[in-house]
């Protein structure tokens, strides 16, 4: 398949540039001789178009305040109605540095110490750490295992907010590290339960538009005038253009009870002004970024049609569970029979590979490893290749 004008096979050594996938290495893993496939951000070179207008802007020698230009606004609420048909107005919508740190935002202004707000793991693991680390207390209900990857229990949540009536709920939708875009009905249902426990949905989209196979992505604000009232969402051009460095991520309010006074709490603490860099990243991203981002997802699928026909190939013991959105493959290890040390020992320690472990996101995802595959494909194969060498050194140690 061609991939336009756009280089994904270049292999771009990051070592040395602080970024955090390799110059992290040996805080996270205990070495630095391995090869980094953990935090969600890509290995490609950013489109050009980001590149060319940040060049542009640092060759003025003057880096002071910045006003915001209306240009920026209007880019996002484009990009939302184009891409997902999203009908967002301006005053629905604010500038946040980052989407972890938006939901630290709205934790503090709407829950107070000692509230509880629930979570659905497998789930992106700072969630957890957000509620816990700001004195909430974390209430689960976990995604059902089917045959062939998860679904939402609707029953067990209902349950969950009649008995432990959390003041809110963290979505992450798509759902990050299984790769679910959650379907309108299901949300609408989660909006309908919410609205009448009195539970705020924050819905974390940050991978909303990196949906794979032509599927559409379906906004939570979008499912039903109940999810207007109870959402809050949050998305970024970070992981969609590779840009997570520059800090540049937005908010979505359409109630405007929920809205105003929160609104009003960000700017005043100066949370919501973004610097010129967010600014020019993100215009230029959702302005002219388009056909990058087509091609690297195309490339994308089929690094992820390369992975599950190599582990059935070569490591059937490993299945990959196809992602509906992102570039993360949720690796089912059960089969290889390990404990969890064991596990994370044959990946950093035998193939030298730093993959995010399951257990991370929660004890329901235990035996699972979460592999980055936003790689140039060669590289791919190699960490499989090395993988596959390790797997079949540790069973011949067996015997």
């Amino acid at each position: 398949m061609s991939h336009c004008c756009y280089d994904f096979d270049t292999e771009i050594n990051r070592r040395g540039t602080g970024a955090m996938k390799t110059d992290a290495l040996t805080t996270f893993f205990g070495r630095s001789d391995i090869e980094g496939l953990w935090i969600a951000d890509m290995d490609f070179a950013v489109s050009p178009e980001i590149t060319s207008a940040l060049a542009r802007r640092f060759s003025h020698a003057i880096y002071g305040y910045t006003a915001v230009p209306d240009s920026y606004w209007e880019s996002i609420i484009h990009w939302l109605d184009h891409r997902h048909d999203w009908k967002v107005k301006r005053e629905e919508l604010i500038y946040v540095n980052g989407v972890v740190k938006g939901i630290g935002f709205l934790i503090n202004y709407f829950t107070r110490p000692g509230d509880k707000m629930l979570i659905q793991p497998p789930v992106y693991h700072p969630f957890r750490m957000l509620i816990e680390g700001n004195g909430r207390q974390c209430v689960t209900s976990p995604l059902r295992r089917t045959a062939d990857g998860y679904e939402m229990d609707l029953e067990d949540l209902e349950e969950k907010f009649r008995t432990e009536r959390p003041v809110a709920m963290i979505l992450c939708n798509p759902h990050n590290p299984v790769g679910i875009q959650w379907s309108r009905e299901v949300m609408a249902r989660v909006a309908s339960l919410a609205s009448k426990y009195g539970v705020k949905v924050i819905s974390d989209e940050i991978h909303g538009d990196l949906v794979l196979y032509g599927q559409p992505h379906i906004p939570f604000l979008e499912v039903s005038p109940e999810a207007r009232e109870v959402g809050i969402a949050l998305g970024a051009p970070s992981k969609t253009f590779n840009i997570p460095g520059l800090s540049s991520s937005w908010i979505v309010i359409a109630d405007s009870k929920l809205r105003e006074g929160f609104f009003k709490w960000m700017e005043c603490n100066e949370f919501s002004e973004p610097t010129f860099v967010a600014t020019i990243a993100t215009e230029a991203a959702y302005r002219h970024g388009e056909p990058w981002l087509e091609a690297a997802t195309n490339y994308i699928e089929e690094n992820i049609a390369f992975v599950e026909d190599f582990c059935a190939r070569n490591i059937p013991e490993i299945k990959a569970v196809r992602p509906q959105a992102s570039f993360l493959v949720w690796l089912d290890c059960r089969g290889l029979g390990l404990e969890h040390d064991e596990l994370v020992s044959l990946f950093v320690d035998n193939a030298h590979l730093a993959l995010n472990d399951g257990a991370m996101f929660g004890e329901e995802g235990s035996g699972y490893m979460r592999f980055n595959v936003a790689s140039p494909r060669h590289v791919v194969e190699r960490c499989l290749r090395s993988l596959e060498k390790a797997i079949h050194n540790m069973a011949v140690e067996v015997v």
